[in-house]
């Protein structure tokens, strides 16, 4: 329609268009052009800048239909910005997290994270990745590049696994984790492997290390990048022994277990459970009489209580019957 009103313009000579000449609907706030384009310039000067106007408005629409597809960058709130449906990190080290702030600080932020409009409200965003740029980007107070995407779970969390795996960005563990994570929230295996990667049976072993593996101990280790499949195996096959698995539990509950890097964790927990565990010391006790009536075998987790029933038959029934009693009385004096 814009195009139709400049030319019909009057061509004669000193003409003038009407004061009330009709205006353009040509507005493309994206490129500067918020005000109706006012016709009524002799056609020289019409042609002259009709060119020029027609390429604004092009790109003008690109970039409107690129914002449409998700495919421009725009500049957001990080405040509005909330993390992922499945979080794919263990934790980032003070040295990266430091290094990422400083590189942005410098030299801006080179790549755009991907977001998409939250689910559940329609005021915010929620991130597909970038999550660590997203961080260094609100430690300094600035807005975040973005490109923003209608995207569903499963296109999200395939989104985010591909970036990962395109960036080399995610340790053996985190992408054995987060696949378990993935199919814990009912996602198929097909979006799991189309997002880390993977085929069936590489899926298969991922998810079956991290069950075998206790989620606090995984965690608490964190990304462990310096090892890959066989040693976590290994580590698994290792915690697999109830004791070795309560030594492991307890050990990294230490407070100088947390201030070791990543790998050292790794490394602490197994060396700890790779020593055998200590043999159950055994005792015998002993009856006024001299009858062997006990034996007892205590180890790192457990105490055990074996009564010989050749010699006395009905001393361990007498003991069993008495049980309550005897841990009462055991309450009793701890708590005086």
């Amino acid at each position: 329609m814009a195009r139709k009103n400049l030319f019909e313009l009057s061509e004669a000579a000193g003409e003038q268009a009407p004061p009330d000449a009709t205006r353009t609907s040509l507005v493309r706030p994206l490129m500067g052009l918020d005000r109706p384009l006012k016709p009524g310039r002799p056609v020289g000067a019409i042609s002259q800048s009709l060119e020029n106007i027609n390429s604004r408005a092009q790109r003008a629409e690109e970039i409107e239909r690129k914002l449409s597809e998700g495919q421009a960058v725009v500049e957001l709130d990080p405040s509005l910005i909330d993390q992922s449906i499945v979080v794919d990190r263990l934790g980032v080290t003070d040295e990266r997290r430091t290094a990422l702030v400083e590189q942005i600080r410098e030299h801006g932020q080179q790549v755009p994270i991907l977001v998409r409009p939250h689910p559940d409200d329609s005021a915010r965003y929620q991130v597909a990745y970038g999550h660590r740029r997203l961080a260094a980007v609100r430690q300094l107070g600035r807005m975040v590049r973005a490109v923003v995407r209608e995207l569903t779970d499963e296109q999200l969390v395939v989104s985010q696994g591909q970036e990962n795996n395109s960036r080399s960005d995610l340790s053996y563990i985190e992408r054995c984790y987060f696949a378990a994570k993935l199919e814990a929230r009912g996602f198929s295996r097909d979006i799991i492997m189309a997002s880390l990667g993977v085929d069936k049976a590489a899926l298969s072993k991922m998810i079956a290390l991290v069950a075998r593996l206790p989620a606090e101990i995984i965690e608490a280790i964190g990304t462990a990048e310096s090892f890959g499949r066989q040693r976590w195996a290994d580590l698994a096959d290792l915690l697999e022994e109830r004791a070795r698995r309560a030594r492991a539990l307890k050990a990294i509950q230490d407070p100088e277990f947390a201030a070791l890097s990543s790998d050292e964790r790794f490394q602490s927990v197994y060396a700890m459970v790779k020593i055998p565990a200590k043999k159950p010391d055994r005792t015998l006790w002993t009856a006024p009489n001299g009858s062997r009536l006990v034996s007892i075998s205590d180890s790192e987790s457990k105490t055990t209580f074996a009564f010989d029933k050749r010699i006395e038959p009905e001393f361990a029934n007498f003991v069993r019957e008495r049980l309550q009693a005897l841990y009462d009385e055991f309450r009793q004096k701890i708590t005086d």
